[in-house]
């Protein structure tokens, strides 16, 4: 029986960990380590944890078969996907690929750029509202950023 939507090829079928096959998974092709961390490490966890006596002896059975539950429910959501993607025409496909295509550069910010109120960056006039009056009769004066620049 070949199934249309399955990601391992039907000669190569009889090759994958018998965890795999009785789940009768199609889209999740785990390996033979993890495999075996799946059942015989859920079984271990499970005979250690009812040894400390945290749970009963029933979670020898219970744990790897809800492990199991989950490895099938993550194949199923797997086959969701991949047909949910097959609907999706080329050319729909063609331009999310464009727009999600990671854009790579520097961005080019004149050197005269500077944080400092009342600086006028080149070509633009300086506005006046950025600095506060002198105070009356004292002839302070704002220090000029060209001379002294603290951020060089």
């Amino acid at each position: 029986m070949t199934r249309t939507w399955s990601t391992v090829p039907a000669d190569e079928e009889r090759y994958r960990p018998l965890y795999a096959r009785v789940l009768g998974l199609r889209f999740v092709n785990p390996g033979g380590v993890l495999c075996f961390l799946f059942f015989e490490g859920a079984v271990a966890l499970a005979v250690l944890l009812a040894l400390a006596e945290l749970v009963t002896w029933w979670a020898v059975l219970v744990l790897p078969a809800a492990v199991a539950a989950m490895v099938k429910l993550n194949d199923m959501v797997a086959e969701m996907v991949i047909r949910t993607a097959a609907q999706v025409p080329e050319q729909e496909r063609d331009r999310f690929r464009r727009q999600m295509e990671p854009v790579v550069g520097r961005a080019s910010v004149p050197s005269t750029a500077r944080a400092l109120p009342g600086v006028a960056l080149a070509g633009e006039p300086a506005l006046r509202a950025a600095r506060p009056a002198d105070p009356p009769g004292e002839g302070e004066r704002w220090p000029d950023p060209a001379r002294h620049d603290p951020y060089r």
